[in-house]
C-alpha cells in the first residue's frame, strides 16, 4: 500500500508540474483558472506587430464615427458603466475579447444603449484607446468616464500585454482624451476604480510576468481638477489589505469599501494555488491625501459564500453583487468549480449583507386619476407650508417636473402617451435570475441593474454567454431579457465533460474522496450556519429612527405623498438660505434617500406578508369620513 501510495503521489506531482508549466506558457491569469492551453504553437503573430496593425487601422478614422447597430458582438471582460450625465439614461460599454477556434480577438469600440429608445450605437474614432479587455472603468457625476489599463494578447495567446495608460471619455460627446503623466499606475488588469468626491481611486490588480503572476495592493488617486495621479503611501506600521485582483470597490460616505478578491499563494516548489478572499476594508478618505487610512471591517450577520468574479456595482448607499465562481482546488492537477447566479446587496454604512429574491409577476391596475388627485393634494400642502414660512417662489414648474420625472422612473411610467407605449419594444420578462456565471459586466441606471455577458465553465473549456438582462431594484418584479444565447452552454451540458483530467481523478477517488468531501462539507456548513443566524436576527437597525418610515408594499410615490410635508419641514429647518423650489426638491431627495435606506427592512416585512398570502396593502383614504363608528 505504501508503494502504491508513493506511486500515486509521484504521478500527481508530475501532472501538477505539467499543468503549471502549461499555465505559465499561456501567461494569462485573469481572476480565474485559464481554460485553454494554446501556448505550444510556433506560428503565432508577434504581439507588437498586432498592436502596430491596430494603430494603423485607428489612424484611418478622421473623426468620431457613430453607427446604429443591432447590438454589440459577442464578447467577455468588457468595461461597462452608466452614463453619468444627469438625465441621460444610457449604458456605455467599451472593449472586451472573444475567442473562436483558439484565436483571440480584442475590441476597442464604444457602444451606447439608450434605454428610452432601446437603440444601440457603435462609436469609433482615431483617438480611441487600443483594443483591450479587463480594463478598470468608473464614471464621475461631472460627466467624465475614466478608463485605465487592461490586457491584450497575440491571436494564439503566446504573448501577453498589460496596458498602463489612462483615458478620459466625455460622456456627452463620446470623445476620448489620453492622459500623459510621468507618475501613474503601472500596467495591470483585474484592478478596480471607484469615485469619491473629486477623485478616482484605483486599487490592486495583477501583472503576468510570464513565469509568475504578481498581485498588487497599491492605491492611487486621480484628481479630476488637476488630471494627475498620486500614489498613496502609508506609514510602515499601518495595516493594509493583501494584494488582490477581481475585488469589489464601492463608494462610502467617508471614502470607499473594499470586499473580496482573488490572489495566488505559494503551494510548493514552483507551484501556486488560488486563494479567494472574503475580507472587508473601509478606506477613510481625507482632503489631505497623506491622511488616508485603511480600517478592517468585522464580519457580522449573514455573509455570501466565498466567490470571485462578482464585482459589486454601487447603487444609493449600497453595493449590488451578482454571480461569481468558487474553485475547489483540492489538488494542483484538478479543479472543480461552483457557479452562482445569486443577487445580494451590501449596505456600506451598516456593513451588512442581504439576499435579494425576485417576486412573482403581477399585473397591477393603473389608477392614474386617483394618483393625480393625491399628487395635487400634496402640492397644495407643500405650497401652503412654504407660504407660511414666507419661502415660496413664483416659478416652481422646473422643480416640480424634476420630481415628477423621478417618480415616473420609479413607477415604470416613462411614457404617458399610449401611442408611445405601443412603439416600444416588448421584451420577455422572467421570474428567475440569469444562468449562473462569473465576470459578468454590471451597471445601474437610475434604479435598474443591467447584467451583460459573463463566463461559464465545464472542465477545461470556457463558454462565454452572449446576453443582456435588467432588474428593477425597487420592485424586483421580474428580470427583463433583452437577448440571451445559451446554445453552447446547453450543448456542453448534454455532451458532458470529456477532459482527461477528470477521468484521472475518478481513478484516484479512493485516495482523494475523503479530502474532497471534507472541503465540500466545510463550505456548505458555513453557508447554512450563517443563513440560520440571519433568520434569528432582529430587525435591521434604523440609523435615523426619528424620520418617517416606509410601509410594506408602499411605492416611493405613495411614501412621498404621505410624508412629503414632514420632509419639507425638515428641509426648511436645515436649509436657511434655500427657498421654494429648491426646498421642495431637497425634501424629495431626503424622502427618496429614506425610502432606499429602509428598503431591505421593508422587503423582509413584505416577504413575511406574502408568505401569509398578503400581496398588497391598501391604505384607507382618511380624507373622506364614512360617518360610521368602527
Amino acid at each position: 500500500m505504501a508503494k502504491k501510495g508513493k506511486k500515486d503521489k509521484d504521478a500527481k506531482k508530475a501532472r501538477a508540474e505539467e499543468k503549471n508549466k502549461k499555465a505559465q506558457a499561456k501567461a494569462a491569469t485573469k481572476d480565474k483558472k485559464k481554460s485553454k492551453k494554446l501556448g505550444e504553437d510556433d506560428d503565432d503573430v508577434d504581439i507588437e506587430t498586432v498592436l502596430q496593425q491596430f494603430k494603423e487601422q485607428q489612424e484611418a478614422f478622421e473623426a468620431v464615427n457613430i453607427e446604429t447597430v443591432h447590438r454589440p458582438s459577442k464578447r467577455i471582460n468588457s468595461s461597462m458603466v452608466a452614463n453619468p450625465v444627469h438625465g441621460k439614461r444610457e449604458l456605455l460599454i467599451f472593449g472586451g475579447e472573444n475567442t473562436v477556434d483558439g484565436i483571440a480577438s480584442f475590441y476597442n469600440e464604444l457602444f451606447t444603449f439608450n434605454l428610452d429608445t432601446s437603440q444601440w450605437r457603435k462609436i469609433t474614432s482615431q483617438n480611441s484607446p487600443m483594443p483591450r479587455s479587463s480594463a478598470a472603468i468608473a464614471a464621475h457625476p461631472s460627466g467624465v468616464v475614466l478608463l485605465h489599463g487592461g490586457e491584450f494578447s497575440s491571436p494564439k495567446q503566446n504573448s501577453f500585454w498589460h496596458y498602463n495608460d489612462t483615458w478620459l471619455c466625455d460622456a456627452q460627446t463620446k470623445e476620448w482624451t489620453k492622459i500623459d503623466n510621468r507618475v501613474s499606475p503601472s500596467g495591470r488588469s483585474g484592478h478596480r476604480i471607484a469615485v469619491w468626491k473629486n477623485y478616482f481611486i484605483l486599487h490592486g490588480g495583477f501583472r503576468d510576468l510570464g513565469t509568475s503572476t504578481q498581485y498588487l495592493n497599491d492605491l492611487w488617486v486621480f484628481d479630476i481638477t488637476t488630471y494627475k495621479w498620486t500614489q498613496i503611501e502609508f506609514p510602515p506600521n499601518h495595516t493594509i489589505p493583501d494584494a488582490r485582483s477581481g475585488h469589489s470597490l464601492v463608494p462610502h460616505a467617508d471614502g470607499l469599501v473594499l470586499w473580496g478578491g482573488y490572489c495566488k499563494v505559494k503551494a510548493g516548489k514552483g507551484l501556486q494555488k488560488g486563494k479567494i478572499l472574503t475580507d472587508c476594508w473601509l478606506l477613510t478618505m481625507k482632503s489631505d491625501l497623506s491622511a488616508i487610512r485603511w480600517e478592517r471591517r468585522r464580519k457580522q450577520g449573514f455573509q455570501p459564500s466565498p466567490r470571485v468574479g462578482c464585482s459589486m456595482v454601487h447603487h444609493k448607499g449600497r453595493g449590488v453583487l451578482f454571480g461569481g465562481v468558487y474553485d475547489y482546488e483540492e489538488t494542483e492537477e484538478s479543479l472543480e468549480s461552483q457557479f452562482y447566479n445569486e443577487l445580494y446587496t451590501y449596505e456600506t454604512q451598516t456593513n451588512r449583507w442581504y439576499s435579494l429574491q425576485l417576486r412573482s409577476l403581477k399585473k397591477k391596475k393603473q389608477e392614474r386619476v386617483k394618483k393625480q388627485a393625491r399628487d395635487e393634494d400634496l402640492e397644495e400642502i407643500l405650497n401652503a407650508l412654504l407660504k407660511k414660512a414666507n419661502l415660496e417662489d413664483e416659478d416652481q414648474d422646473d422643480d416640480a417636473n424634476d420630481i415628477e420625472n423621478e417618480l415616473k422612473k420609479m413607477d415604470g411610467d416613462n411614457a404617458s402617451d399610449e401611442d408611445e407605449d405601443k412603439d416600444k419594444i416588448e421584451y420577455e420578462v422572467r421570474n428567475q435570475l440569469p444562468h449562473p456565471r462569473f465576470n459578468a459586466s454590471t451597471a445601474v441606471v437610475d434604479d435598474t441593474l443591467f447584467i451583460f455577458g459573463g463566463i461559464w465553465e465545464l472542465g477545461e473549456k470556457d463558454y462565454s454567454i452572449d446576453s443582456l438582462y435588467s432588474i428593477d431594484l425597487a420592485k424586483l418584479d421580474g428580470m427583463k431579457v433583452y437577448w440571451e444565447d445559451l446554445k453552447e452552454v446547453e450543448r456542453a451540458k448534454e455532451i458532458g465533460d470529456s477532459d482527461d483530467d477528470f477521468d484521472e481523478d475518478d481513478e484516484d477517488d479512493e485516495d482523494d474522496g475523503e479530502e474532497e468531501e471534507g472541503d465540500h462539507k466545510l463550505v456548505a456548513e458555513e453557508e447554512d450556519e450563517e443563513e440560520e443566524a440571519e433568520e434569528d436576527e432582529p430587525e435591521i437597525p434604523d440609523p435615523r429612527p426619528w424620520l418617517p418610515h416606509p410601509r410594506a408594499f408602499e411605492t416611493l410615490r405613495a411614501f412621498y405623498v404621505r410624508t412629503g410635508a414632514q420632509f419639507l419641514e425638515w428641509a426648511i429647518s436645515n436649509n436657511r438660505d434655500a427657498r421654494g423650489k429648491h426646498l421642495k426638491k431637497h425634501s424629495f431627495d431626503l424622502c427618496q434617500d429614506r425610502w432606499w435606506e429602509r428598503r431591505e427592512q421593508i422587503r423582509i416585512e413584505e416577504d413575511k406578508l406574502e408568505d401569509t398570502g398578503v400581496g398588497e396593502v391598501v391604505e384607507k383614504d382618511t380624507s373622506k369620513s364614512s360617518g360610521k363608528r368602527r
